[in-house]
């Protein structure tokens, strides 16, 4: 049987960074790689989204052409507004659907990370566009406003093509947000909420036209100017958000509060640092630091990370990539300006002990030399040769701390020998 014996040596050296391990998977079992069971859908997914955006297409050019040509026929500026902001439907379905379509391709050697960013930038350009758009509409209603010296009243043709137009943009609505959120696709879900300002929009002009019909012209020319400023607030909505996760804004802290608790449930956990979150798209990428014993295997270390990562990606649909550090300690609060000092690396180690206990404990004695890294300094255990048999361990244990205590970095040795 092996024997035990350490010998402590005093701490001089702060405490540093001790990075092991790196664990860079996308799902278990396939490094670096997506699966089957998340591409499939996604294949699916964009299907339907395009077979959405067809029907939303069709509908938002045949409304923009209707309500232009009975708002200029019933002589309904707000009308003709209203048709313009239908054809900006048109317009941002073809930007999702080209978006969307760059949005969901898998990763590539330019791309490690897939292309989900691509649908966060289209998102922005939607948000743009909406603000550009809303501005110029209410310059152009405030102005007719000012300068308004006469008044057609409109035809009752326009109120029936209004009416037709909050029926077909709400139904629009309904299935895209639901497929958005089928999809969890942001993109969808703005384009969506396009959709029901455009409803709401023509319900603002609803009312705007009848009072005009009654008389209360100048109520027609504010409902253009309220139908503009529901199209820039959401614009403005949509564009904040996407600028937020192009800036690596992180998750909520419940959201954080959530995935420490699952990783938790991993045998070997000893602790969670450093976590670090971000969207990419309709996901979430995550990296985080495990403290695990000091004293454990790499490959028991890894098997625990891997673990983790299987834990996050079971139970967060969200989750699509996780990288894991490996740690011996929690060096949350280490200083980069301790890394000039780092503690030696193995050959350093070996020359250093080997020329103050050369005529100690020549090498060819150690069978197998383990070291241990804590707090910027080493732990060595030394495991002797079964040939060599030691009658007073203690005393060689005496000259190995003598001959090594002005060693700055050496904490502890450790002896096995039978």
């Amino acid at each position: 049987m092996f024997e035990k014996f350490k010998l402590a040596l005093p701490a001089a050296v702060p405490q540093s960074d001790q990075r092991a391990v790196l664990i860079n998977y996308t799902d278990p079992g396939k490094p670096n790689m997506p699966t089957t069971s998340y591409n499939e859908p996604m294949k699916n997914n964009n299907q339907a989204t395009r077979k959405l955006l067809i029907t939303s297409a069709a509908i938002d050019f045949g409304l923009g052409l209707l309500k232009i040509l009975f708002g200029m026929l019933s002589n309904s500026y707000a009308l003709v507004i209203d048709g313009i902001h239908s054809l900006s439907d048109l317009l941002t379905d073809i930007m999702v659907w080209f978006f969307n379509d760059i949005g969901n391709q898998g990763p590539d050697k330019n791309h490690p990370y897939g292309h989900a960013r691509y649908e966060t930038f289209g998102t922005l350009l939607l948000g743009s566009l909406l603000i550009a758009l809303a501005l110029f509409l209410v310059y152009d209603a405030a102005a007719r406003l000012l300068t308004l010296d006469e008044y057609t009243l409109p035809g009752w043709p326009a109120l029936l093509v209004v009416i037709i137009s909050i029926a077909c943009k709400e139904w629009l609505y309904q299935v895209t947000l639901k497929q958005g959120k089928a999809t969890n696709s942001r993109l969808l879900q703005a384009n969506a909420w396009h959709h029901r300002t455009d409803s709401l929009s023509s319900i603002i002009v609803l009312i705007g036209i009848s009072g005009a019909m009654l008389g209360f012209f100048w109520l027609e020319l504010l409902a253009a100017i309220g139908v503009s400023a529901m199209i820039a607030l959401i614009g403005w909505t949509l564009a904040r958000q996407s600028v937020s996760e192009l800036v690596d804004t992180a998750l909520s802290d419940s959201y954080v509060d959530e995935i420490k608790t699952h990783i938790y449930k991993v045998g070997g956990v000893l602790g969670v640092h450093n976590i670090r979150t971000r969207s990419m798209g309709a996901g979430a990428l995550v990296d985080v630091h495990l403290q695990v014993s000091p004293v454990i295997s790499v490959s028991e270390g890894h098997q625990i990370g891997e673990w983790v990562i299987q834990q996050l990606l079971s139970n967060f649909s969200e989750v699509k990539d996780v990288i894991v550090h490996i740690d011996s300690e929690d060096d949350e609060d280490f200083d980069p300006a301790m890394a000039a000092n780092l503690a030696p690396l193995r050959p350093e180690v070996k020359q250093h002990l080997s020329a103050v206990w050369e005529e100690i404990l020549p090498e060819k004695d150690i069978d197998k030399m383990t070291l241990h890294y804590l707090n910027n300094q080493i732990q060595v255990e030394l495991f002797l040769s079964t040939a060599n048999h030691y009658a007073e361990p203690q005393a060689l244990r005496q000259k190995l701390v003598d001959a090594a205590k002005h060693l700055p970095w050496l904490q502890q040795v450790v002896l096995w020998h039978e």
